[in-house]
């Protein structure tokens, strides 16, 4: 037999190798892995983006609410709201009076009045005949549950319109200085609606007698300063340089508050 030569023999084991290689690359997915990892991504991303909006609803005025717990003769009555866009969408006991007669009439009381709050918004809504306590006690908790949605709504209204300066926001206003024989008096009010709710002297005479005159006087005049709704209230006998400047730094305090 003839002998193969042997370049004949590596000429031919690298043909070979090179037609593996070729029919490897031929056998390849034509679909990158990568490729196909960035689509498995986009569909959680589009699940995400449906769940946001139920994230805006629940910051856009949803949530829950409990009234005040009324005592009645048979047993506390508690209410419950589930609220979304300022209105009503649920009402609950989450207590009503039980044992013996009151799990009959709690049974049938309770699923008509949480039909009626929702359905009437307001805590006008009719007592169930044959248990009237129950439902006096009901009507009282779901009126504070609605004022206390109310108050927040109104809260967050008055937040949102700080920076438009809305006639119903709360806002503190500084009198000026006013000098007096015994020292500087300085009144700071807050207003809300038109109204003083708070009166606070933040400068006032101090030093030897004048802290007791102080201490006697200022209370007294923050008081009649909310009463009064005015800077037009009575001087504190004892403490008249005091009162005097008073009256003056609460007019000019008035006067910047626009009232």
């Amino acid at each position: 037999m003839r002998k193969s030569h042997p370049i004949r023999r590596v000429v031919l084991a690298t043909a070979a190798t090179v037609s593996g290689v070729v029919l490897m690359l031929s056998l390849k997915p034509a679909s990158d892995p990568n490729a196909e990892a960035a689509g498995g991504t986009a569909p959680q991303q589009s699940a995400a983006a449906q769940e946001s909006p139920q994230g805006g609803a629940a910051g856009a005025g949803s949530g829950t609410v409990d009234g005040a717990v009324v005592q009645t003769q048979y047993g506390n009555v508690q209410v419950r709201l589930t609220v979304s866009n300022g209105k009503i969408t649920k009402a609950d006991a989450v207590q009503a009076p039980k044992g013996g007669t009151s799990d009959q009439k709690t049974a049938l009381a309770v699923p008509k009045l949480n039909q009626e709050a929702v359905a009437e918004q307001s805590a006008q809504i009719d007592s169930v005949s044959g248990a009237t306590y129950t439902s006096t006690g009901y009507k009282k908790s779901l009126q504070s549950a609605i004022d206390k949605m109310k108050a927040s709504a109104g809260a967050s209204q008055g937040s949102g319109s700080s920076q438009g300066g809305g006639a119903s926001q709360a806002k503190t206003v500084t009198g000026k200085v006013v000098q007096t024989q015994y020292g500087p008096v300085q009144v700071r009010i807050t207003v809300s609606n038109g109204k003083i709710t708070k009166a606070d002297a933040v400068q006032a005479p101090e030093g030897g007698t004048s802290d007791q005159k102080t201490a006697l006087a200022v209370p007294k005049l923050n008081q009649e300063a909310v009463a009064a709704g005015s800077a037009d209230i009575d001087s504190v006998s004892g403490a008249s340089y005091t009162s005097a400047g008073y009256k003056q730094s609460l007019q000019s305090a008035l006067d910047q508050a626009g009232g």
